[in-house]
């Protein structure tokens, strides 16, 4: 029977293994649009099935390996995923990169459940210092509601990205003000919802939305500063799904041409049209001073969570590996080179990532944050790096990634045989083993899972520019000038005064310098 998760005011069942979170999406009766036709069972439409099926292996792996993807609920005292946990070290966050690289090497694409898990890392200590600037119970509500969450052991997607219509005004200065999510009317009993969050990644796939806003707002902003968390399945909500590059390949019932059958990522665009979000689920309303700061805090702990890509880039280097050996090309010296060059590109995204976890602090809140330089510093690396490793592996695999027949042809009784004598490799290696690990390259850099690995690495979490926007912030320039004129004899009685350090640069001297602290 599928879950019911639109009330907090009855215990649900608790989702055990990928088997229990598959049927707890089934008979929900979303109103999901694809192809210009309405999805009677997102479960069990082709296109949308692999993008379940990776969601379904966060839930495996913490059954096959529950140190490195679950964790015991402070709430329930039960293990629950990873995914849905409060970081309060920083071994914590460590856990969380190691845990993502992890489902990225089992899954090759994205797995979707890092946004919610960010959200709600954010929302922990945004909502406590809501709580304490004024006479609000945003944190209290918060913890309520994921002691709920945790009970069931469910999914929780994050929508953040509005559709912005003219990025030169602000929310409250659009032609249509629905451009931005926002508030419509209110009740005593809650507010209403419309507008539209763009490229939501797994929402489909979630059981609840944490809808939150999606830049700074100034004071005229008020309507749409606006947090809640509403069911996927609640009245008024529409998803569009998106098209991917080669996703009808799934339709096909093809073992070969979709390159990664099993898994999948998903995106679709959500429409909110006067959705009701009670008061016990608001998390914030109308407080514009600290949108900027759930922002900021949601990005720090988002970009640094792009160290999945690493996972995702394993398997684009073991597959350009493998294509290498098959072609006979492997012992060349070039061929060796390009794979150093990609497995240094890999784990500098991997590096930066881990390192932003491994320099984290603890909030007010109790709730441990990442460093926020550090994760700018990932990110902006995955904008980058995976596009060139992609670059790689075409160039090791050679044209045949981009023009090689279909499986059916391959299968043929007349021209089958014809193309099994000619897409061969080295004699040891069988023509499918090689025609399955193009695809695979295919798949992960022109195909279904480039949407993943390569444009929402452009995209998500911020493009490029927001970035280095945020490392120019942070880069503290004028501590670095006193360095510099202290060492070149300008300022020679410059010292380093820790204390003043600390008040100057808003604890950037014991973040950089501080050690682990013991079980951190």
């Amino acid at each position: 029977m599928p879950h019911s998760v639109t009330h907090l005011d009855s215990p649900p069942r608790k989702i055990e293994n990928g088997a229990d979170y598959i049927e707890s999406l089934r008979g929900r009766g979303l109103d999901v649009w694809l192809f210009g036709e309405k999805v009677q069972e997102p479960v069990d439409h082709p296109l949308i099935r692999p993008s379940i099926n990776a969601i379904a292996r966060t839930y495996d792996l913490a059954v096959e390996n529950p140190e490195m993807a679950s964790v015991v609920s402070p709430f329930t005292g039960e293990r629950v995923s990873r995914f849905l946990h409060v970081c309060t070290s920083a071994r914590d966050l460590v856990s969380q990169n190691k845990m993502q690289r992890r489902l990225g090497q089992l899954t090759g694409t994205c797995f979707q459940r890092c946004v919610g898990m960010d959200a709600f890392n954010a929302l922990y200590s945004v909502t406590f210092d809501i709580d304490q600037a004024g006479d609000t119970a945003y944190h209290e509500r918060l913890r309520a509601f994921l002691t709920h969450m945790h009970a069931g052991n469910f999914v929780v997607g994050g929508a953040m990205t509005d559709v912005k219509g003219d990025r030169g005004q602000p929310p409250h200065a659009q032609a249509d003000p629905d451009m931005f999510v926002h508030v419509t009317r209110r009740t005593p009993e809650g507010v209403y919802i419309t507008g539209a969050k763009a490229h939501q990644t797994g929402c489909v796939n979630s059981h609840w939305m944490l809808v939150m806003p999606t830049m700074r707002l100034g004071p005229d902003d008020a309507d749409y500063a606006i947090v809640g968390a509403v069911p996927v399945d609640a009245p008024g909500i529409t998803y569009i799904y998106g098209r991917q590059s080669c996703d009808t390949r799934a339709a096909e019932g093809s073992g070969i041409d979709a390159g990664n059958a099993q898994y999948a990522g998903q995106e679709a665009m959500v429409i909110f049209e006067d959705v009701f979000i009670p008061n016990d689920l608001i998390f914030m309303d109308g407080e514009t001073d600290f949108a900027a700061s759930l922002v900021q805090r949601f990005t720090a702990y988002h970009r640094r969570s792009y160290v999945c890509k690493s996972g995702v880039g394993d398997v684009l280097i073991g597959a350009a590996a493998q294509v290498a050996e098959y072609n006979g090309a492997d012992k060349a010296s070039h061929v060796k080179d390009k794979l150093v060059e990609m497995t240094h590109l890999n784990e500098t995204i991997y590096g930066t990532g881990i390192a932003a976890s491994y320099q984290g602090f603890a909030t007010d809140s109790g709730a441990w944050i990442c460093d926020d330089m550090l994760a700018n510093v990932c990110k902006h690396h995955v904008t980058k790096l995976p596009y060139e490793l992609g670059r790689l592996s075409q160039d090791l695999a050679g044209g045949l990634v981009a023009t090689m027949p279909s499986e059916k042809d391959l299968n043929h009784p007349e021209i089958g045989r014809l193309l099994e004598k000619y897409l061969k490799g080295r004699a040891d290696f069988s023509t499918e083993e090689r025609v399955r690990i193009l695809r695979l390259i295919e798949n992960m850099t022109l195909g279904r899972n480039a949407v993943g690995y390569l444009t929402e690495s452009m995209h998500g979490a911020g493009s490029p520019q927001a970035q280095r926007i945020e490392i120019g912030r942070a880069m503290q320039l004028e501590y670095k000038k006193r360095l510099a004129r202290a060492l070149a004899g300008i300022d020679p009685e410059l010292r380093d005064d820790e204390d003043d350090l600390v008040d100057e640069m808003s604890g950037y001297f014991e973040r950089v310098f501080r050690l682990p602290a013991a079980g951190n």
